[in-house]
């Protein structure tokens, strides 16, 4: 899967979107970005994938933007949830079970 951000128009917005996103919730560089993440959220399994919403449990249809591998966490983020306003959703390392990236 090559990279997209959902609603970019092009390549070029959908770096900007990127970027700007990772600068607001403090993301470090991506040598690799994330596309898809699997992982345990109090007691389920929960996937969240770049231009689907996220899984039932965070009662909430908002599309994920944005996965950035943060160190001993990843941080999801949707308009609402990392993008614009409030705290992105942590995935915290040890519960990852699966991830893959973009081309």
């Amino acid at each position: 899967m090559d990279f997209f951000v959902p609603s970019a128009s092009s390549p070029t917005q959908a770096e900007s979107v990127f970027s700007s996103i990772a600068n607001h919730v403090s993301a470090p560089s991506q040598a690799q970005r994330v596309f898809k993440l699997e992982w345990e959220h109090e007691g389920s399994t929960c996937t969240c994938e770049i231009g689907k919403t996220l899984p039932a449990v965070f009662r909430t249809d908002e599309v994920v933007l944005a996965i950035f591998d943060c160190g001993n966490v990843f941080k999801i983020c949707t308009p609402n949830r990392g993008a614009i306003n409030f705290d992105p959703i942590h995935a915290v390392k040890s519960t990852v079970n699966n991830v893959e990236f973009f081309n």
